[in-house]
């Protein structure tokens, strides 16, 4: 076959299923706060704000419901599950997990690898500045997963699995803010930082502390207060 005739391929998005773009779409807007907790939601309401039919939306709110986000009643219908305490539960979960993941990762990490993150950090502090919403984001979570490969935790990095989409849902929500895109890159450099030192002690407290403070913001940001009777001091 002649270049002439080559066709670009489709892009990844495009592949997705629709019940895949509703449930992004639902879950999303649950995580932000559009739907509060304890809001029943409507499936036809939900159908006819999206442009499609019901099929797509009980799908993904079946998802959702795997996930935690909403529940089911019998007669009654689906209800939003996701409260300020669930969000900050989860939140320290992944701190528990990812600081102990960076924690080894310093121990770990190779010459070549700091150089891959330092061009990394580099580009961050290029899209910072410029306010690029979609590469703070693509890039935020490369350097979470560079961290995870680094570290060789395959089975903890699984058990993180289950709550990404609320990760790519609270960075999309906070990176929109210019003081806590400066803030957050600050706090990576910093982490980054303790692992070219090889500080394992020092990169997992700045990893915990990262991860815990920005779920606080994420919360008040969603919620207007903190989570009542989760004190957890980052």
């Amino acid at each position: 076959m002649s270049n002439a005739l080559a066709i670009e391929p489709v892009s990844p998005h495009l592949l997705r299923s629709l019940r895949e773009h509703v449930h992004e779409r639902l879950r999303r807007a649950i995580v932000a706060g559009t739907f509060r907790e304890g809001e029943r939601l409507n499936e036809r309401q939900l159908a006819d704000m999206l442009g499609v039919s019901t099929t797509p939306v009980k799908d993904a709110i079946r998802m959702l419901e795997s996930e935690g986000l909403v529940r089911t009643e019998a007669r009654r219908g689906v209800f939003v599950e996701f409260s300020a305490r669930q969000a900050l539960e989860m939140a320290l979960g992944r701190a528990a997990l990812e600081s102990v993941m960076t924690h080894i990762a310093a121990n770990r990490i190779s010459q070549a690898e700091i150089a891959e993150m330092s061009r990394l950090i580099d580009e961050m502090a290029q899209a910072t500045a410029h306010g690029d919403l979609e590469d703070l984001v693509n890039l935020n979570e490369a350097y979470h997963g560079m961290i995870h490969r680094i570290s060789g935790c395959g089975y903890l990095e699984r058990r993180l699995d289950g709550q990404r989409m609320y990760d790519h849902a609270q960075r999309i929500a906070l990176l929109g803010e210019p003081s806590e895109r400066a803030r957050g890159f600050e706090e990576h450099r910093g982490i980054f930082e303790a692992l070219r030192a090889h500080e394992p002690a020092r990169a997992e407290q700045r990893m915990r502390s990262h991860i815990v403070r920005s779920a606080k913001s994420h919360v008040r940001q969603v919620f207007g207060a903190d989570a009542e009777g989760l004190d957890y001091d980052e």
